[in-house]
């Protein structure tokens, strides 16, 4: 009965919740910061990120030796605004609202203040890189769009015009597949799912799909296969949840260690690395959260001293 519970709560989240959950709606930027004049990349820059609508949403990342930085946003469907400075430099700020789905390559130069490159139009200079964009990958964007303002019709067109142009889009057979399921289209969504297993046969989230869908349908015998390709534990969802990791799907991952923690409360490690994952999605209250269990339930774990830092740095 508990295990049914879990799955039933797991479905719930990941194909019914809000539509900013939605998988697709993350967005990043990266980039380097250098100096306008030398070219030479400023070691101690940093990028200060704030949302302008929508949400309340404030960060600050730190650049690398190299200058370069690369900044992941939960929700890419809204406007945010970016400062970039160094001691010694005029800032530069900027207005933008990232395309989901893309890196969004972008490089800021910065002066010292009385200085001008040749050929800079002011104290700082932002120096986009052009990225072709495929049509496929715009048709999906489009359509993660308007699923997550409400759209749903709309999005399943999109989604349908991405796959169609990129059959072997995975992101578009598996966000066809949960557009479908939101509209309740089970026989649409389950075509989808098994589009999207042919070409990745690892994702959770299209046996989430089936199972409902089959359910729905009335099918139990397919309903019954599917659940058993279901994460049947905390443990199998916690691997899940660090594969992910290593994919850079930080939102998801989030998903998968708190499915795990919510099957097995005292599942230290689990709490320790949604902290850690939710660290990197500016979600510091969450983090913080995440991590202040893990301490209770591992004062002296060899994680412990990271913990106590991060949430000195999650205040």
């Amino acid at each position: 009965m508990r295990r049914s519970l879990a799955l039933s709560l797991s479905l719930v989240l990941s194909l019914f919740g809000a539509a900013s959950a939605f998988a697709g709606a993350e967005a990043r930027i990266t980039g380097k910061i250098i100096d306008s004049v030398t070219k030479k990349p400023i070691p101690d820059a940093v990028v200060n990120v704030e949302a302008i609508e929508g949400k309340t949403v404030k960060q600050e990342h730190k650049v690398k030796k190299d200058g370069s930085y690369a900044i992941f946003l939960l929700d890419g469907t809204i406007r945010y605004k970016f400062v970039f400075s160094a001691p010694g430099y005029a800032p530069y700020e900027e207005t933008m609202k990232l395309k989901i789905g893309e890196p969004n390559p972008r490089d800021i130069e910065l002066a010292k203040p009385g200085s001008r490159s040749a050929g800079a139009a002011g104290p700082a200079v932002s120096v986009p890189v052009e990225v072709k964009v495929d049509p496929a990958v715009a048709a999906y964007n489009e359509g993660a769009t308007l699923l997550n303002s409400g759209d749903t019709a709309g999005a399943i067109a999109k989604f349908e015009a991405a796959v169609a142009a990129k059959p072997d889009l995975a992101a578009g057979w598996m966000a066809l597949a949960k557009a479908n399921t939101r509209a309740k289209n089970h026989q649409k969504a389950i075509d989808a799912a098994k589009k999207a297993l042919a070409i990745d046969d690892e994702d959770t989230d299209m046996w989430q799909v089936l199972y409902a869908s089959y359910t729905a349908l009335g099918d139990k015998a397919n309903a019954a296969v599917a659940e058993k390709k279901l994460p049947a534990n905390a443990s199998a969802l916690f691997n899940q949840g660090a594969r992910l990791v290593n994919e850079g799907k930080g939102a998801e991952a989030a998903a998968a260690f708190k499915q795990a923690v919510t099957i097995d409360e005292k599942f230290a490690r689990a709490w320790y690395e949604l902290g850690i994952v939710y660290v990197g999605l500016g979600q510091n209250a969450d983090a913080r959260a995440a991590l202040s269990k893990y301490l209770e339930l591992e004062p002296n774990g060899k994680d412990a001293g990271t913990a106590k830092e991060m949430l000195n740095y999650v205040k």
